[in-house]
């Protein structure tokens, strides 16, 4: 069988190195070793995944806490994963790589916080994103403010997380529209920071709706094509390198380098504004 050459190969959903490969590439690339790789899951509340095993890289994109992956290996401090719910490749810190534990809830704010007891007023262990998972084994109330509880008796307010097997939203609009003034972060993907298509992504996430992470891998596999006239609210924008939502058929929602944050900007303006970085829009789709 012919070896497909590792250029004709997506690094960033493909698991492949000269040592080792995904076992299911064998037979399309050469490996000294094919393995599945071994279930895990992201342990810290926001890591970055990395191209390269180097904290001076830049981010590709960013887990989430309780996010499953498989882990292809661990040398020198560094684990080398692919995230199991879009099947981002890259490295992370070891530790960030947590056993499996089966997740409860998922947390629905923007922000939250994990605190050491059942009690606001104590600093806060941890900040969590939207899109986090816990496992919960209980509920406390301190003066009427209700907790989730873990086994390690911390607690996240309750308001603030769903079951995982209940509907979080049925408008991924409306969920993106709460991200408003959040900064902009290249390569991020949560509430302490998001990129365009991360926005793009979470937001969909959060109603039960599949993306994958990049602005190219979205605008070849979200939706069908439509024209610019036909734009209504939850419509898509792309541009070689950014994507926006339309919050209604004039009104783009996008995190951009502009303004540095998740914000509001009239379509006809964006688009001019845009235009000397990266050109007019490559597509309009309606997901």
């Amino acid at each position: 069988m012919t070896m497909t050459s590792a250029e004709t190969l997506d690094r960033r959903l493909n698991v492949f190195r000269a040592d080792i490969a995904d076992a299911k590439l064998e037979g399309r690339v050469e490996a000294q070793r094919f393995i599945t790789g071994e279930s895990a899951q992201v342990a810290l509340p926001v890591i970055g995944l990395r191209p390269r095993p180097d904290m001076a890289s830049g981010i590709d994109t960013e887990l989430l806490l309780g996010e499953a992956i498989r882990v292809f290996d661990s040398a020198d401090g560094w684990a080398f994963v692919q995230a199991e719910g879009d099947g981002y490749v890259g490295y992370v810190p070891d530790a960030a790589v947590g056993a499996v534990e089966a997740t409860t809830h998922i947390v629905i704010a923007p922000r939250t916080f994990l605190y050491p007891a059942a009690e606001l007023r104590k600093p806060p262990v941890a900040a969590l994103s939207m899109g986090s998972r816990l496992k919960f084994i209980g509920e406390e109330e301190t003066r009427g403010t209700r907790y989730l509880m873990t086994a390690k008796g911390e607690g996240v307010i309750a308001a603030h997380c769903l079951p995982v097997d209940q509907q979080i939203a049925s408008d991924y609009v409306a969920v993106a529209l709460r991200f408003l003034e959040t900064p902009y972060l290249w390569g991020g993907r949560s509430g302490f920071g998001i990129d365009c298509s991360g926005l793009v992504q979470l937001s969909m996430a959060m109603t039960g709706k599949f993306a994958l992470r990049d602005t190219d891998m979205q605008v070849k596999s979200l939706g069908t094509e439509i024209e610019r006239d036909a734009l209504r609210r939850g419509d898509l924008v792309f541009w070689k390198g950014h994507v926006g939502i339309m919050e209604d058929e004039k009104t783009l929602l996008h995190a951009n380098g502009h303004t540095m944050n998740v914000a509001r900007e009239n379509l006809d303006e964006a688009i001019e504004r845009i235009g000397w970085l990266y050109d007019r829009p490559t597509a309009y789709r309606r997901p």
